[in-house]
């Protein structure tokens, strides 16, 4: 029988992003995928900026990034004329070191995120595919099926990262509740030419149509996607993309030169009833699906790994009590669940048939959005739902205290823009730390300093007071780099009485 501390089924981004942060903590990791290799597809394609906030943690971002397109704007046509573009630079650049969606076919990024994996020791063991498992209060005993014939695995833990038909979730019964669109999309991967082929996002609104162009590098190669009519849809007819060509995509004055790939699909929104259930966990696809809408699935699945990650680590380490898991579940379906209302509530609109529906879509909607992203406030709020930095959790039990414009369970703001320091620096450790904008008390030197917590000082500063740090106070950073704990005062024995009576011991 192999043994290892964690089994992750499933080597897409979430399984694959999971294992490397376990491993960079020092976790034993055995990573298995029924495909024969990574997909040769682009599928889900933009990197939201908190993604690539955390992969600094790795440093993989410039990496990512420097394999990728920075998108920095969505442009909405109405019926061949643009009638307004959105500006992720202008929302973001006092937000983020990446102010733009980063356009990186799933297919590029998986290759990146394996050859980490292999540099770290730990190889994809493909045509493996989980049977079963049983469990108990100490852990996992898997059944896999590879090309050496069926084997068992004992794990501590067992990580569903296996998709919408995962067979985690199915042998959990932990249910799937939602529905399905009426809809049949198509998908399809192209070299276009034309105004629109400028490496910047495009959605072209149309009366009963729609289409979308997602750009991922300059020489015309793109993502479109959009809605196949019931009409199309015909018993016994493969969809081909000549059948599904609209006026929705010559409306954005596109010549398609070569389809490489193409493929329709139903659009599911749900969500699993339980994230966590005895030994076992579901992450990505497996816990949660959704409209396309805004490109938040994979990062998502991504955020998922990382958040749970540093707490199985502390777990198997015996720094933290196997509660500090229930935490992963009451923090990332609580997102899920208001991410799956969002996208649906924007995708039914998007795809709303009838005359008002169309009017709305063609005539209220270009103006609505210009008008509000000239507000600098709304602008600054849309982007921080699309980039996936408004993702706190402040009714988590490890959130706590709160000053000025920064309380327990949030991303840890970034000070870097126009001269401030570069706080986000710091948090490539995938460990806890503790920062302060200001003056430090002896007291807070040395408590930090007993408990192996690192602790960062920089001077006061108006990027600071933008970034809505209040001077002097203790900001306590989670290994995932969110807030756990606000101290205006900067008190030792409120952080010392935070570990206290969470069980967890920080080093």
């Amino acid at each position: 029988m192999d043994e290892t501390e964690v089994l992750i089924a499933g080597a897409g981004p979430t399984g694959l992003v999971l294992a490397l942060w376990l491993v960079r903590q020092g976790v034993g990791v055995r990573i298995v995928d029924r495909s024969a290799g990574p997909g040769t597809s682009s599928r889900a394609m933009a990197v939201q900026a908190r993604t690539l906030e955390l992969y600094r943690q790795l440093d993989l971002v410039d990496e990512i990034v420097g394999g990728g397109l920075r998108n920095p704007a969505i442009n909405l046509w109405v019926k061949g004329e643009r009638r307004t573009r959105l500006s992720f630079r202008d929302a973001g650049r006092e937000l983020t070191p990446y102010p733009f969606v980063l356009i990186y076919p799933q297919d590029r990024h998986e290759r990146v995120l394996v050859h980490r994996l292999e540099e770290a020791g730990v190889t994809v063991e493909r045509n493996t595919e989980l049977l079963g498992f049983e469990q108990d209060a100490a852990g996992v005993t898997a059944r896999l099926r590879g090309p050496a014939g069926e084997s068992v695995c004992r794990a501590a833990w067992l990580a569903g990262c296996d998709g919408a038909h995962s067979i985690v979730r199915h042998r959990l019964g932990t249910g799937f509740e939602g529905g399905t669109y009426q809809h049949t999309f198509y998908v399809a991967d192209v070299e276009v030419s034309g105004p629109a082929a400028n490496g910047e996002i495009h959605l072209s609104l149309e009366e009963g149509d729609f289409a979308a162009l997602f750009s991922y590098d300059q020489q015309g190669n793109a993502r479109l996607i959009g809605a196949v009519r019931d009409a199309e849809v015909r018993e016994g007819h493969t969809l081909a993309f000549d059948d599904v060509r609209q006026r929705a995509i010559a409306s954005l004055g596109l010549r398609i030169e070569k389809v490489n790939w193409f493929s329709t699909y139903r659009v599911h929104h749900r969500v699993t009833g339980h994230y966590r259930s005895g030994r076992a966990l579901l992450l990505g696809d497996a816990a949660h699906v959704h409209s396309p809408a805004g490109g938040q699935g994979m990062n998502t699945g991504i955020g998922d790994a990382i958040n749970v990650a540093w707490k199985l680590a502390h777990v198997l380490r015996g720094r933290a009590p196997e509660t500090l898991i229930d935490t992963y579940e009451a923090e990332r379906k609580a997102f899920a669940q208001r991410l799956v209302e969002t996208t649906d509530r924007a995708f039914s609109f998007v795809v709303a048939e009838g005359g008002f529906a169309d009017f709305v879509r063609t005539h209220i909607a270009p103006l609505f959005a210009s008008a509000a992203y000239g507000i600098e406030p709304v602008r600054a709020f849309m982007f921080r739902v699309l980039s996936q930095m408004g993702i706190h959790y402040p009714d988590s039990r490890l959130s706590a205290g709160s000053a000025g414009h920064v309380r327990g369970g949030d991303r840890f703001p970034w000070t870097g823009y126009g001269g401030g320091p570069d706080n986000h620096a710091p948090l490539a450790a995938i460990a806890w730390q503790v920062h302060v904008y200001g003056e430090v008390a002896p007291a807070l030197h040395a408590w930090c300093a007993g408990r192996g917590i690192a602790l960062y000082r920089y001077d006061w500063c108006d990027a600071c007071q933008a970034a809505g740090l209040v001077r002097d106070a203790v900001y306590l950073v989670r290994p995932d780099t969110y807030v756990a704990l606000v101290d205006r005062a900067g008190e030792r024995d409120t952080l010392e009485a935070y570990f206290t009576t969470r069980g967890i011991h920080p080093a």
